[in-house]
């Protein structure tokens, strides 16, 4: 199957027709006990340029596809501000809003390049939020490692026909696995770029792929993504590397005394 991958018609899945949706197989996530476990997914708005799905691995980190990353039109990153995360939106309302203020994708995706198995091998972006999100508003996913028991996987996004609020599709299967990248038939559309293929792990679901491509078989859509931990750490690295430096500030003391010349005081760690 990997190999007939890119023989079919291929498009990102920000771009592509999807398959009807399985609905007895998909739950609309709305009300605050839906959302319970959920809140670190949210909707990715770009501007007045559509959306992504991203999903929290940090109180200020979101990991989504570089597709959603990238200006089509310069090959560049967003500029800080442009893309909004808004953590477990739901009719207009979410959970926390932050502006993106940087953006990491791998040097070997080009934004304006033809979809190949490469490509979606490296489709993995990183934004950093101007400000955490307490654990107390939304717990972040773990990315999973070792092997998956079984191929029962999950996908919870957002997408054409259901933008306004994460529906959940509760079980998907892993069709196939190897060099790099994997293949699922989890029910991708519009929008839902970026989102988290989900394995359970233990009581909790972890991060297992990202969703980067659909293609369209005539019967039904099968979605791609990629293997995971690698590609996240060079990203991390990447992000700490070019992360705005602070700009340091040094006060002079005046001899024999714990006042700077600009009046500040010192507080000793027993008290004033």
């Amino acid at each position: 199957m990997m190999r007939n991958l890119f023989k079919l018609s291929v498009c990102l899945a920000f771009l592509c027709t999807a398959a009807q949706a399985q609905l007895s197989n998909q739950r609309r996530l709305t009300d605050r006990d839906d959302l319970y476990g959920w809140e670190a997914i949210g909707r990715l708005d770009i501007g007045d340029q559509g959306f992504c799905t991203g999903t929290l691995i940090a109180r200020d980190l979101v990991l989504t596809a570089a597709h959603c990353a990238l200006d089509k039109a310069t090959g560049k990153h967003y500029p800080p501000g442009k893309v909004t995360f808004r953590a477990g939106l739901s009719d207009g309302e979410s959970l926390a809003d932050r502006k993106v203020i940087q953006i990491a994708s791998h040097p070997d995706f080009v934004a304006n390049a033809p979809v190949s198995a490469p490509r979606v091998r490296v489709d993995v972006a990183l934004m950093r939020l101007e400000e955490p999100i307490p654990y107390s508003i939304a717990d972040p996913f773990a990315l999973y490692n070792g092997r998956v028991s079984g191929s029962e996987i999950s996908v919870a996004s957002y997408g054409r026909g259901r933008a306004d609020a994460i529906t959940r599709q509760r079980s998907c299967r892993i069709l196939q696995r190897g060099q790099g990248l994997i293949s699922f038939d989890c029910d991708v559309t519009f929008g839902s770029s970026g989102s988290a293929i989900l394995a359970k792990k233990g009581p909790r679901w972890q991060i297992f792929s990202v969703v980067s491509a659909g293609v369209s078989d005539g019967r039904r859509t099968i979605g791609y993504g990629m293997e995971l931990p690698e590609i996240v750490s060079e990203l991390k690295a990447i992000l700490h590397r070019d992360a705005p430096r602070p700009t340091a500030t040094i006060r002079r003391l005046q001899p024999g005394t714990d006042r700077s010349s600009s009046g500040a005081k010192f507080i000793s760690a027993g008290g004033s």
